[in-house]
């Protein structure tokens, strides 16, 4: 009897007694990827952007990249590592779905596009099942870097209760983190700060509009958003006399260390095969 893909990936990976073994080498990117959401312990999540975005789903892994864009610099120190799937969290063509059709006479999209293909390069999005893991793995991976598993107020860490500090002396402790990094900041400096809410990426501004109308949250440390609407929200808070701020990290700033994290816990069901995090850092840099 043929037993089904999915199945198989299944009886590969764990024992009767639900322990987990490791991959067989020779996995194709199907068979990787599928396990990968299955480690997540997520449920299926229908209209997925967690696709491939290029190559074929049946290439052999040689190595994996994981990674926050899946930039020129990264294909190109994935081929020079000897790796042919990488595992991006964000598009590779510079929107959410990775439509192209605006596209198809660009000649950057070419240039890229080719360069995908002449080395059989495969791009795998991992973006919606990461979130979906118990914590947030892309939260789980910004809490290390940060150092604040011990300030959490729950699991979900993405809210923390932090000694309290100004919020001169928070983006102190943020530039020590990020020292390459320019933040935008909305707020007093001298305003003394204690609960800290973590909402990484650009979740939007009714997001950060109702974590600043709480009032068990002091600070909105996020990613970007556009800068007629977080922005002037809580500047008017804050010409209030409200105790409220937000920095922005950047959207790469703020999830970056996800994709670090998840490389390392790839490592735990994925056996040899080697697997490498290569960073972003900021696309753009400040004058």
């Amino acid at each position: 009897m043929k037993i089904p893909v999915f199945l198989l990936g299944c009886i590969l990976s764990t024992s009767l007694s639900g322990q987990k073994i490791p991959l067989k080498p020779n996995q194709t990117v199907n068979e990787i990827t599928n396990e990968i959401i299955k480690n997540t312990g997520a449920a299926i999540i229908p209209n997925t952007v967690d696709m491939i975005k290029e190559g074929n789903p049946e290439t052999t892994v040689s190595g994996i990249i994981t990674c926050m864009f899946a930039t020129m610099d990264v294909l190109k120190q994935a081929v020079d590592k000897g790796c042919n799937i990488i595992v991006t969290h964000e598009p590779v063509y510079y929107n959410h779905l990775d439509e192209t059709e605006y596209l198809k006479n660009d000649p950057v999209f070419l240039e890229k596009k080719k360069y995908i293909n002449d080395h059989q390069l495969v791009i795998w999005r991992f973006h919606d099942y990461i979130h979906s893991m118990k914590p947030d793995g892309i939260l789980s991976g910004m809490t290390s870097k940060l150092g604040w598993s011990k300030y959490a107020a729950d699991e979900h860490l993405d809210l923390f209760h932090l000694p309290e500090m100004s919020l001169k002396d928070l983006l102190a402790v943020l530039k020590s983190k990020f020292p390459g990094n320019s933040f935008y900041v909305v707020g007093n400096p001298e305003t003394q700060l204690f609960n800290v809410f973590l909402a990484a990426g650009p979740p939007g501004s009714e997001l950060h509009i109702q974590l600043l109308e709480n009032e068990n949250i002091d600070i909105v440390i996020t990613g970007e958003s556009p800068q007629w609407e977080t922005y002037e929200y809580t500047r008017d808070a804050v010409q209030q006399g409200r105790i409220k701020a937000v920095i922005f990290l950047g959207h790469i700033s703020s999830e970056e260390a996800g994709m670090e994290f998840c490389a390392q816990w790839m490592k735990g069901f994925v056996k040899d095969i080697p697997i490498y995090f290569i960073e972003n850092g900021a696309a753009y840099w400040s004058y």
